[in-house]
């Protein structure tokens, strides 16, 4: 995590944010400000435009730890813009907006062309605005809108304000560029906590897992998080039962192996959310290194319902407590979510969500050592609703106990 401090909307603001982190991310999932979307999530569609240094920018593509000591100001901040007020009174005078998503990334780029281009005909702010998409409007009433602001400040004549860019981002991002790669990065997450319900004292990763890839920073695109959790058994008998992926698979809930060879595996995750239930099917392939008792499986899989598709990398590694008859695995999971359900991957409750399934998976492999082994799932589905509530529910607490300064 990176100890970063900027000011957003007009108020300071500090905030310790993974290195990866983008800005968009930032605003939504710990600032709240929501009014500032997620489209493309590549730069595309600017419906996530902000002004940094007063300089409209995707903040979707930009990293948070780029922006530290830089000044934000989001669609909450325009509140008493003055430029801004004309821009809404004349988008709805025109009928420049209709479902909204676009909406606020579409005002910001709007005032940035007033500013720059004072004097811009409809054809020239139509090639101005060519980074915004719209789904719904067919773009008419927003260049009408534009124009109009555009005509009535050329009347009352009002003073032209240019917009220079950002020196310091800019010097910043050339800093950045002249760190070391992605791969001699930080890692994004160093202190992982622990997944076990039988141990919840766990400690930080072990140094020894550094070198099986474990804490390596995900690649751009991907969600990573790293786990650990405790086995009441020695490293052997836990590599053991790991290798076996049938028994791995009745651990898992919603998990089904359909086929397997010592290399490559085939199955499906049952999901169920609600009255939904989805079913990804996909195949992952597996290596395994005994000497050093360390896991890689890569993986991918789709839903034919959502059309959602996904790919994932796990590594895992065994090592020895205290205790030679107990064992701790530590997990890092790195994916990649595509379709309707991207946004979700994107979220703080997403990794919250993959953390306690963990949980569960640790708990069934606890109980497993002290069973017969069938390899029977312990359930035929993974219910994504009772574990989203009962994350749901921690936060809920956490925040309590931060506002009252007590246990709930």
């Amino acid at each position: 995590m990176t100890a970063i401090r900027l000011t957003v909307n007009g108020e300071g603001v500090a905030a310790d944010v993974p290195p990866r982190m983008h800005l968009a991310d930032l605003l939504r999932e710990q600032l709240r400000l929501t009014g500032t979307h997620l489209g493309c999530e590549q730069g595309v569609c600017g419906s996530c435009t902000v002004l940094l240094d007063g300089v409209p920018v995707r903040s979707c593509i930009i990293q948070a730890v780029a922006c530290d000591g830089l000044e934000i100001r989001s669609i909450e901040g325009l509140d008493d813009d003055p430029i801004t007020d004309e821009l809404r009174d004349a988008f709805r005078r025109e009928h420049g907006l209709q479902c909204g998503f676009c909406t606020a990334g579409m005002l910001i780029a709007a005032r940035e062309i007033i500013l720059r281009v004072p004097d811009a005909d409809q054809q020239r702010i139509r090639h101005e605005l060519s980074g915004n998409l719209c789904r719904c409007t067919g773009y008419v009433g927003i260049i009408n809108a534009i124009h109009s602001v555009i005509e009535r400040r050329r009347g009352k004549g009002v003073p032209v304000e240019r917009i220079r860019s950002s020196v310091k981002f800019e010097k910043r991002r050339e800093e950045m560029s002249a760190r070391p790669s992605s791969k001699d990065a930080t890692p994004a997450s160093t202190q992982p906590v622990s997944a076990s319900r039988t141990a919840p004292g766990a400690s930080a990763v072990p140094r020894e897992t550094e070198s099986a890839g474990i804490g390596a920073a995900a690649r751009e695109g991907w969600t990573q998080f790293v786990e650990n959790f405790v086995i009441q058994k020695p490293p052997r008998e836990v590599w053991k039962m790991l290798s076996d992926f049938r028994r791995v698979a009745s651990c898992l809930p919603g998990a089904e192996l359909t086929e397997h060879n010592d290399r490559n595996i085939k199955g499906r995750m049952n999901v169920k959310l609600g009255p939904i239930r989805a079913a990804f099917t996909g195949s992952a392939t597996v290596e395994l290194d005994p000497a050093t008792m360390t896991g890689r499986i890569r993986g991918a899989g789709s839903d034919s319902s959502s059309g959602s598709r996904t790919k994932a990398n796990a590594i895992y590694k065994i090592a020895p407590e205290e205790s030679v008859s107990v064992s701790r695995v530590v997990l890092s999971v790195e994916y990649n979510l595509q379709g309707p359900l991207a946004q979700f991957s994107r979220s703080g409750l997403a990794q919250d969500f993959g953390r306690r399934l963990i949980a569960e998976f640790a708990t069934n492999l606890n109980a497993s050592f002290g069973s017969a082994g069938s390899g029977e799932s312990h359930a035929a589905e993974l219910n994504a609703g009772g574990i989203l509530w009962a994350t749901v529910k921690h936060r809920l607490l956490a925040l309590l106990r931060r506002i009252t300064g007590r246990q709930v």
